[in-house]
């Protein structure tokens, strides 16, 4: 069922049900006014008559016929029976209307029960025992309320006409409504519809809405799509690299391994065999990586543990150290006196290690000089700054836009050794811990990577 189908329903049917139940419970209400009202009439009738029978008992009989002819208009349709202490009719009034079975009526009225009241048909009864001037009276009267019913039918008709009146208005409200409420809901739902899932370009859904909730969802909606575009093809591109592009690095090292097969003696050996081990090793710590990756943008919960981040610099910079001993990396702290504790970060060792031997490796491949420096910096209170500088050819300002892309490598590569996915892999193990990766070029011949990792 559509949405605005559904509001339709729930809102009309909802204010329409209270209307009724509204409207039926001040009917009940009047209807109980009424009879309350009407008995109190009886009552204070009976009472009237009482005492004028008890004043002027000493004139003539016919008294009280001269009243009841008098009071005959009072009630529409009334019978009033008065009986004295022994129970002995003493004043019927003139009407024909008959009180049945009064007797029983007359036995439960005693000075401990002074008040019954009953209903027969539309017609009220009530049974009342009263003392006046220490005389004891019983009283039965039946009386048929006709203004009283007169204006409870006037209130149906009244509550009928504004409950029709009332139900058309609310259903009227709710299509104004629900076509208002729906329309930027139907809106969201025909842009999902036209929206192209095969595209790698990431179009955002636009959504014209003053709803807070809508377009939180739409903000958020645009968000996922991008986040699942960028995914994708990241995916995509990294499996179509791994099908295509790394057949052919892996083709030249069983290539050079034949060649080095061919030498004769074990010094000629070792260079070419040392140079495939690099190689070969950084190959399969790529895969390793892209294979962890690939766990976690399947849906896997991403590995974290608090590590020290400057251990994890030193043990990788001594790992270097032994394919290049050459090489030396200055590490610093800023500042110079600061609380270790926040060099201990929430990550995943083995993807963070990857990053930071990734920027190391390439530190040393692009370095023209055979040293450069680390800085650990600590003086924000929200991240914390890992700063890796060396010497050597920047890039150019048009492939910084493509530094971090798929299979890029600059032109400052031309030589090195590399497969063109360490930033790449870099970049998407940064982003897999919220952290970022930006590149700098502050002086000629100076070239800084600074990761910020968020501080919890």
């Amino acid at each position: 069922m559509k949405i605005r189908n559904k509001i339709i329903i729930y809102f009309s049917t909802t204010v329409i049900a209270l209307t009724a139940v509204s409207f039926i419970i001040i009917y009940i209400l009047f209807s109980e006014y009424r009879e309350e009202e009407f008995q109190k009439q009886q009552k204070d009738k009976i009472a009237y008559t009482i005492k004028f029978l008890a004043e002027y008992t000493q004139m003539s009989e016919n008294l009280a016929n001269i009243m009841d002819e008098l009071t005959i208009h009072d009630f529409y349709d009334e019978k009033l029976l008065i009986f004295d202490s022994k129970k002995n009719l003493i004043f019927s009034s003139l009407d024909d209307l008959v009180i049945a079975d009064y007797p029983s009526m007359l036995n439960k009225l005693s000075p401990a029960n002074r008040w019954i009241e009953t209903k027969e048909g539309r017609y009220d009864i009530v049974g009342v025992y009263y003392e006046h001037n220490q005389s004891s009276f019983y009283a039965l009267s039946k009386a048929y309320d006709a203004v009283g019913y007169t204006n409870m039918s006037f209130l149906r008709n009244v509550l009928i006409a504004l409950f029709i009146a009332t139900a058309v208005i609310v259903i009227l409200v709710s299509l104004l409504l629900s076509s208002k409420i729906s329309k930027p809901i139907t809106a969201l739902a025909e842009n999902l519809n036209k929206f192209d899932l095969s595209s790698e370009k990431v179009n955002e859904i636009p959504l014209e809405t003053s709803s807070y909730e809508l377009s939180q969802l739409t903000q958020r909606f645009n968000e996922l799509i991008k986040r699942t575009n960028d995914a994708f093809t990241f995916q995509k591109h990294t499996i179509h690299h791994i099908s295509h592009q790394l057949k052919t690095p892996i083709a030249v090292l069983v290539s050079e391994l034949e060649k080095i097969h061919k030498y004769e003696t074990v010094e000629e050996m070792k260079p070419g065999i040392e140079n495939q081990l690099v190689k070969t090793k950084s190959l399969g710590n790529i895969i390793n990586v892209l294979l962890e990756i690939s766990k976690i943008e399947s849906g896997q919960q991403i590995r974290k543990q608090p590590a020290r981040i400057d251990e994890m610099i030193f043990d990788t910079i001594e790992e270097l150290n032994i394919i290049h001993p050459d090489f030396y990396f200055e590490v610093n702290y800023v500042p110079d006196e600061m609380d270790e504790n926040r060099l201990i970060i929430n990550i995943n060792q083995i993807l963070v290690r990857q990053a930071l031997q990734n920027l190391l490796t390439n530190c040393i491949a692009y370095s023209t000089a055979p040293k450069a420096k680390v800085v650990l910096d600590c003086s924000s209170q929200h991240a914390l700054k890992i700063q890796i500088i060396n010497t050597g050819n920047p890039i150019t300002r048009e492939e910084e836009k493509f530094l971090f892309g798929h299979i890029f490598r600059g032109s400052n590569s031309q030589g090195k050794i590399g497969f063109g996915l360490g930033l790449v892999l870099t970049n998407r193990i940064v982003a897999l811990h919220q952290a970022t990766i930006t590149y700098a070029n502050p002086a000629p011949q100076l070239n800084v990577f600074e990761l910020s990792f968020p501080l919890s």
